[in-house]
This record gives C-alpha cells, structure tokens and sequence, in this order.
C-alpha cells in the first residue's frame, strides 16, 4: 500500500515545487494587500475586499477558465508574454503554480490582515515621531510583529496550493510529468481499471501533508496570540 512508484513521486514532487513556488511568489503581493486593506480607507474597499476573496466562492473551473481566457497563449495577458518575453502558463507546471497561487490567496491574505490590524497603532506611530520613514516602520515595527500571522497564511495558503484541482485542470489540463499534480494523478488513478491502490496512496500523503499544514498555521495562530498578550 505505501509502495509509491515513480510516476507517483513525480505527481508528489510536481505539487510540492508547485505550492512552494505558488507561495513564496504570492506572499509578497499578499503582505501588500493585507496592509493595504488593514490601514488604509480608500474608495472601492468592499469591492477590492470582494476581488480578494472571489476564488473562494466562484467554482474553481469558472477560475480556470478566466485564467485560461487572461492568460493562455491567445488571451489579453498571456499572448503578449508568449511573443514579447517566451513565458507560457498554460498548459506548463508555472500554470498550474499560477492557478494554485490564485486560489490559495484568500486563504493567505485573511491570517496577514487580521494580524496587521491587530497591531497597536500607537507603536508605529511611536516609531513615525522617532523619525523614521513610512518603509522602515513597516519593515522594523509592523512586519515583525505581524510575522505569525504573515506565517500562518503562508502556510494555508500551501496546504490549498497542495490540494488545488479545478482551476489547475481547466487552465493546464492533466499532462503526467508536466502539470499532473497529486488531485490531478487521483483523478486519473480513479477512473483507470485496477488504479485503487495507487490512488489511496496519494490520498494518504495528501492526509498527511494537509494535516501537517493545517497543525502548523493552527501554531502559529497560538503564537501571534501569545505576541499580542505579552506572553
């Protein structure tokens, strides 16, 4: 039963280098919005806020095809990539990081702005009246004290990454070695004569790494809490 064959690893890896890269490149936008929307009141919010968290309510296939739409090799984004620079998403694994970080960024923007907003203003406001700039008060008082927080989303925003399917096989179809990831490898294991084995297999090891995510955020939600009470 935990016999996994190559092709198997290859899925497994194929989604690990995909979540990890669909997170690291995420986070950076992430942090940016979550302050954004956390300290400043600006015109169009709500609607911002809703574009934020529009993957979590709209199928992932209705996802999949605008991403398909915006950037495929004909789309308004995606042919002016392919032409002017050489980068192609679809039907590539940086498709399916793309796909993966979309769906993931709600998830990891929600942990990033309740952190933010958790913070005492009055200790950035300390640091402005010392002199510092408005970038070295985010970067030496807001960021690291929002650093759990900032953790935390990073790690949901994996674990959706890591179990990602109907955006990811609308935008990049389900090519073995290319963008076939763990979903992706069940859902042909299922429909294939005498694939059961194989695909409990995987279904275990996405178990585990989703629980190990899923144990991780839950820690460093503890640990943002425990910051903010002195403890």
């Amino acid at each position: 039963m935990l016999d996994i064959s190559p092709a198997e690893w290859t899925a497994i890896l194929l989604s690990l280098r995909v979540a990890v890269i669909a997170t690291l490149v995420a986070t950076p936008f992430g942090i940016a919005l979550a302050w954004l929307l956390a300290r400043k009141d600006f015109w169009g919010k709500s609607v911002l806020d809703a574009v934020v968290h529009l993957p979590l309510v709209l199928p992932p296939v209705v996802t999949g095809y605008l991403l398909l739409l915006t950037f495929g090799r004909r789309g308004l984004v995606g042919g002016f990539l392919a032409d002017h620079l050489g980068i192609v998403f679809a039907f590539r694994w940086t498709g399916a990081a793309l796909a993966c970080g979309v769906m993931a960024f709600p998830l990891l923007v929600r942990p990033m702005r309740l952190s933010i907003e958790a913070i005492d203003r009055k200790l950035e406001q300390a640091a402005e009246t010392l002199g510092a700039a408005p970038w070295k008060v985010f970067f030496t008082v807001t960021l690291p004290l929002a650093l759990p927080g900032v953790l935390a989303g990073m790690v949901l925003g994996f674990a959706k990454a890591i179990g990602e399917f109907g955006a990811t096989i609308t935008f990049v179809s389900n090519i073995p070695g290319e963008t076939q990831t763990i979903s992706s490898a069940i859902y042909s294991l299922i429909q294939t004569p005498d694939g059961d084995a194989a695909a409990g297999r995987l279904v275990i090891v996405s178990i585990v790494l989703a629980i190990g995510a899923l144990i991780a955020a839950e820690w460093f939600a503890r640990r943002a809490t425990q910051r903010l009470h002195g403890n």
